[in-house]
C-alpha cells in the first residue's frame, strides 16, 4: 500500500506571495527601464509565480518556457539535468529573466545558466519564488528572491510532490497522512 500525503500548515500565505511578486515585478521594470525583457518560466512549477510577476512588469515583455527535469518523482535532485522542452524563440541580444519556483541544490539552475548564456542574451537574471540555501550543492547568484525557506520539502503555488498540490494558493509542506 502506498503512503498518502496531505498539506501541512500554511508557511507563506497567498497575500504575501502576491505582494512580493508585485515588488519584484516593479524591480525588474526599474532595473531594465527603457528596455524589453523576456521572462523564461521553468515548467511546470514556475507558472503561477511567473503570472503574478507579469502583472507588475511595466515593460515590453515576451514570455517563453522551458521544461527541465532533475527530480522525477523523488524529493531530492538526481543531479542529472535533462531539457524536456527548449525555448521557442531566439534570445540572442535579449534581456532575459529566468523564473523558477524554487532553487534548492543549484544544479539545475547552474546548468541552465550556462546553456542560456551560450545563446548570447544581452543580460541574464534569475528570479525565484523560493530559495532554499540549506540544500545548495552548487553556488548560484539570484537576482530576485521571493522568500527564503528552510530545509523542508515545499509544495503549493505551482510546486508539487509527484505532480500533486500545485494548485494550492499558498506555500506549505506535506506530511504523511495518519
Amino acid at each position: 500500500m502506498s503512503k498518502a500525503y496531505v498539506p501541512g500548515d500554511v508557511i507563506i500565505p497567498r497575500e504575501d506571495i502576491e505582494k512580493r511578486a508585485c515588488e519584484i515585478g516593479r524591480r525588474i521594470s526599474e532595473d531594465l527601464a527603457g528596455e524589453e525583457v523576456t521572462l523564461i518560466g521553468i515548467l511546470r512549477g514556475a507558472v503561477m509565480w511567473m503570472s503574478e510577476i507579469l502583472k507588475s512588469v511595466d515593460l515590453v515583455t515576451r514570455i517563453d518556457f522551458m521544461a527541465v527535469s532533475s527530480y522525477g518523482s523523488a524529493t531530492e535532485s538526481s543531479g542529472v539535468v535533462k531539457i524536456n522542452k527548449d525555448l521557442e524563440d531566439s534570445i540572442v541580444g535579449e534581456n532575459i529573466v529566468v523564473v523558477e519556483d524554487i532553487v534548492d541544490s543549484g544544479i539545475t539552475l547552474n546548468y541552465l545558466k550556462e546553456y542560456l548564456l551560450g545563446m548570447e542574451p544581452k543580460s541574464f537574471r534569475i528570479c525565484t519564488l523560493l530559495d532554499k540555501p540549506a540544500g545548495r550543492k552548487k553556488p548560484i547568484d539570484l537576482d530576485y528572491v521571493g522568500f527564503e525557506v528552510g530545509n523542508v520539502f515545499i509544495v503549493g503555488y505551482g510546486l508539487d510532490f509527484d505532480q500533486r498540490f500545485r494548485n494550492l494558493p499558498y506555500i506549505t509542506s506535506v506530511t504523511e497522512k495518519r
